[in-house]
C-alpha cells in the first residue's frame, strides 16, 4: 500500500505491483514503447539533461532513500519548479525499474521525440550519421553521444535498426539522446532529401581505396555507417559519394561500430575546426 512520506507529503509507493510501477516497467520492451511512445530514463545526468533540455517528461521517479546527490535533489526541485510531477517510490520499487548496479535513485518516464526527413531543412550543421540496420542499442547510445561530443545533427535510421530508445541505448548515450534528432526514414526518401538539398554522403567501407583522412568532409556530411556484420549494403555503398577506409595493420579484421563511427566523426570535426582556424585567421587579416 502507498505511504505519506514525512518529509513532502507525497504519496510514497513501496509496492512492485503497484499498477503505475508496472507501467513504468512495461517500457523495458519495445512493443510497449512503440504503442505509448514514451521510454524510461535512469540516472542523475541523463535526467538532469533532460530537465534542462526541455524534454517533454511525463513524470519524475525518485527513491527518497536512495537520492543523496545534492546536485540530483536539485534536478527535482528544478523539475517541480517547471511544472514536472514526481512519483516518490521505495528503494525496493527503485530497483525493481532499474538496470544499474549501483541505483541513483532517480529516473523520468519521458515522451520520445522523431522528426520525419520532409521537415528537416539541413542548415551549418556538422554531420548526420546514418545508420543501416544496426542491431546493437549500446553502439547506437555511443554513437548518439560522440554525436554531441562533435556537434552533430543527429543520426537518421534505416532498415531494420535497433530501438533508440532501448534502455541500453538510452544508457549508452549518457543524457545525449536528448540533445540529438533522429529520423528515421528509407534509403530512397534519404537520397530524395539528399539530393534536394546537395548533400554530400560518404559511406564507410574496409573496401573503399580512400584512406578516412584523405577526405575533405564539407560539412554537413552525411556519413554512413553499416551494420555490425555485414557493414553498409551494396545498394547503400552505392548510394553513396564516397567511401572510406580506416586502415589497420593488426590481426583484427574490423572495428566496433561505435569506435568507427567515432573515429570518422572526430576527422569530420578536426577537418572543420582547422577550416574555421584559417577562417578566422584571415579575417582578422582583413580587419587590420
Amino acid at each position: 500500500m502507498p505511504t505519506v512520506h514525512p518529509l513532502t507529503d507525497l504519496m510514497l509507493i513501496s509496492s512492485p505491483s503497484n499498477p503505475r510501477i508496472k507501467q513504468i516497467r512495461a517500457l523495458s520492451q519495445r512493443k510497449t514503447r512503440r504503442e505509448t511512445g514514451l521510454f524510461f530514463v535512469e540516472g542523475i545526468r541523463p535526467v538532469a539533461e533532460a530537465v534542462a533540455l526541455q524534454a517533454d517528461i511525463d513524470i519524475l521517479i525518485v527513491a527518497p532513500e536512495l537520492l543523496r546527490s545534492d546536485f540530483g535533489q536539485e534536478t527535482v526541485r528544478t523539475a517541480d519548479q517547471v511544472g514536472i510531477s514526481t512519483l516518490e517510490v521505495s528503494e525496493t520499487v527503485f530497483q525493481t525499474l532499474s538496470r544499474k548496479d549501483g541505483p541513483q535513485g532517480l529516473g523520468a518516464v519521458v515522451r520520445q521525440r522523431w522528426e520525419t526527413l520532409e521537415a528537416v531543412q539541413p542548415g551549418d550543421e556538422l554531420a548526420w550519421v546514418v545508420l543501416e540496420d544496426v542491431q546493437n542499442p549500446g553502439n547506437l547510445g555511443s554513437i548518439l553521444r560522440t554525436c554531441d561530443a562533435v556537434g552533430a545533427a543527429g543520426i537518421i535510421l534505416l532498415g531494420d535498426t535497433t530501438d533508440p530508445y532501448d534502455p541500453a541505448a538510452v544508457r549508452s548515450s549518457m543524457g545525449a539522446i536528448f540533445s540529438q534528432r533522429l529520423i528515421r526514414a528509407t534509403l530512397d526518401a534519404l537520397i530524395t532529401w539528399k539530393q534536394q538539398h546537395h548533400l554530400t554522403m560518404i559511406g564507410a567501407s574496409d573496401s573503399a581505396e580512400i584512406d578516412y583522412q584523405a577526405m575533405p568532409y564539407g560539412p554537413p556530411i552525411l556519413l554512413c555507417m553499416g551494420s555490425e556484420q555485414h557493414g553498409l549494403s551494396d545498394t547503400h555503398t552505392a548510394a553513396c559519394d564516397d567511401t572510406v577506409r580506416i586502415p589497420m595493420v593488426g590481426r583484427s579484421d574490423s572495428l566496433n561500430l561505435a569506435v568507427a563511427t567515432s573515429v570518422i566523426l572526430y576527422e569530420i570535426f578536426n577537418k572543420w575546426r582547422a577550416n574555421e582556424q584559417i577562417r578566422q585567421s584571415e579575417n582578422h587579416q582583413i580587419t587590420k
